[in-house]
């Protein structure tokens, strides 16, 4: 006959306590797996910062929840003339990346960036492997001492094409991807995305353009190349030949005599500009002004750059229509 022995309070007391030991530590391995977890998903966001409100949108585009974005540009200022602000100095202190379009169009840049001195942040030029152009809207090789002082002698205003916006966006994909490894699939599902929305835009707008009879146009000041050559319209002449500066009179008089002889019907003008040389103009030759905007934000309905691409085109083809 098998006799059982049972476990004395004492023997109890350390079988409990082994087993409690396990489980302890079985409880603190779970518990750590899912702090680290939880701090991986609960990531800050990535701090950037943008020089213009077209590489706010982009961004915010591509990265979604994981970037954090602010632009130095809210859409009414002029992107030549802009003088940093303080608090632009803390943001680009605090941020990992900097955005910017490049080829002279924010001059300021640099001394913004070299009196952060921060070790960890990042400036990427967004217009690299852009075809450039020149204001009177034609590809060039070699440098060109127009009206952008650029330091390739290129228009900086490549925004305004939506294929240089696709290499743009390239850009901005593979920095977030290099700060960001862990979230490169998000960042590539959406720039796909995007870029279908950009080419369907495209196709639609270029559709209503070619329906045109009459495609010229004044602008403000050279900001429309690129806008213009995409979806085949023509810049006659340019009020502001140069940015910052103020037009001559002669160069006026000069203007009104090509609007009234070339029976130019439309000056496209900018909100960012001061509204007075566009009006005289109007009055003068019966032109109809056409205000658009550089930058998202500018006018109303233009928040992201999608719907400021739809409108500017729109306003032209409309008033184009309206006048010929």
């Amino acid at each position: 006959m098998k006799t059982w022995m049972i476990p004395s309070p004492p023997m109890l007391s350390l079988t409990y306590q082994r087993m409690g030991g396990i489980g302890f530590s079985l409880l603190a391995l779970a518990t750590c797996t899912l702090f680290f977890a939880r701090t991986t998903e609960a990531r800050d966001p990535i701090p950037i910062v943008v020089t213009i409100p077209v590489l706010k949108d982009l961004t915010e585009q591509v990265g979604g929840p994981f970037v954090q974005v602010k632009s130095l540009l809210s859409g009414y200022e002029n992107e030549h003339t802009y003088s940093p602000k303080p608090s632009d100095l803390v943001a680009v202190r605090k941020a990992q990346l900097l955005f910017e379009v490049g080829l002279g169009l924010e001059i300021w840049v640099a001394s913004l960036v070299k009196n952060a001195g921060s070790a960890r942040l990042r400036v990427i030029t967004t217009s690299q492997d852009v075809e450039l152009l020149h204001d009177d809207g034609d590809a060039h090789d070699e440098p060109h001492p127009g009206a952008h002082p650029g330091e390739s002698g290129g228009n900086p205003h490549i925004w305004l094409d939506p294929v240089n916006v696709a290499t743009m966006l390239r850009h901005i994909t593979q920095a977030l991807i290099a700060v960001d490894p862990a979230h490169a699939t998000d960042f590539q599902a959406n720039q796909a995305i995007y870029l279908q929305r950009l080419e369907q835009l495209q196709q639609e707008l270029m559709m209503r353009t070619q329906r045109l009879s009459d495609r010229r146009f004044i602008a403000h000041h050279p900001a429309w190349p690129y806008l213009a050559k995409r979806f085949n319209l023509e810049i006659v002449d340019t009020i502001h030949t140069q940015s910052g500066t103020e037009p001559s009179a002669l160069h006026l008089q000069q203007l009104i005599a090509k609007i009234n002889t070339q029976h130019i019907r439309v000056i496209a003008s900018e909100i960012q500009l001061s509204q007075r040389l566009p009006e005289l103009l109007s009055r003068d030759t019966k032109a109809r002004v056409v205000v658009l905007t550089t930058m998202p934000g500018g006018m109303p309905g233009t928040e992201s750059y999608l719907d400021m691409l739809r409108y500017n085109v729109l306003q032209l083809v409309n008033a184009l229509e309206s006048t010929s």
